[in-house]
């Protein structure tokens, strides 16, 4: 019995992966893509990266590819986004996320595992309500429970969390000293110089 050939024999991949790519609302990952079209996973990384080395040699484009959240996806040039939120900014925008909910989300990032007690010390406020809205925006979860006392509830941030500030992977965020946990004016500071650093301030 003479095995039937794949469904894409012919495939001119690199066009296809850039029309995907600005089509893609999410990251691009390469092991999916091969599945579905039945080709092998170093191929399609392959031409992810020369489609990535491309664009990056583009002297007036206001595109490039990057790697986020272990994909790949096509994005606005990095010098453009004040004009691009300027153009974003009609109403009925998604909401951006506010200074609170950015430094609890600049602590779990940068400390997690971490439960809520942790969190409030270095903010020194409660954070109830910030913790249940950057939840239902998925961008932290739960990811299990510290063992001590009470056995309180560890968060860690999320995919999306890396793929709504850009990053490939955790090891992207900007370097920044070990910050303790506890109340002292130091916690605060480094918080909110990792938050400018990362962009979020």
């Amino acid at each position: 019995m003479i095995d039937s050939p794949p469904p894409y024999p012919e495939i001119d991949l690199p066009p296809l992966l850039e029309a995907y790519l600005f089509v893609a609302t999410e990251p691009t990952m390469p092991a999916e893509i091969a599945r579905i079209l039945k080709l092998e996973p170093a191929a399609v990384e392959e031409s992810l990266e020369d489609m990535v080395n491309a664009y990056a040699r583009r002297v007036n484009s206001g595109l490039h590819i990057v790697r986020i959240a272990g994909g790949y996806q096509m994005a606005t040039r990095p010098p453009l986004a004040p004009e691009i939120a300027r153009l974003l900014s009609a109403p009925g925008q998604k909401s951006r996320l506010s200074r609170p909910a950015l430094e609890t989300l600049a602590v779990i990032a940068y400390q997690q595992p971490v439960t809520q007690a942790e969190i409030e010390a270095v903010r020194g406020v409660n954070a109830d309500g910030v913790l249940k809205t950057l939840g239902e925006r998925n961008l932290i979860e739960e990811t299990g429970r510290k063992e001590v006392v009470g056995r309180p509830i560890l968060y860690g941030t999320t995919p999306d969390f890396l793929h709504y500030f850009g990053l490939n992977t955790l090891e992207d965020l900007p370097p920044l000293e070990d910050i303790s946990i506890g109340e002292t004016e130091a916690d605060k500071s480094a918080t909110h110089e990792a938050l400018e650093a990362v962009g979020l301030e």
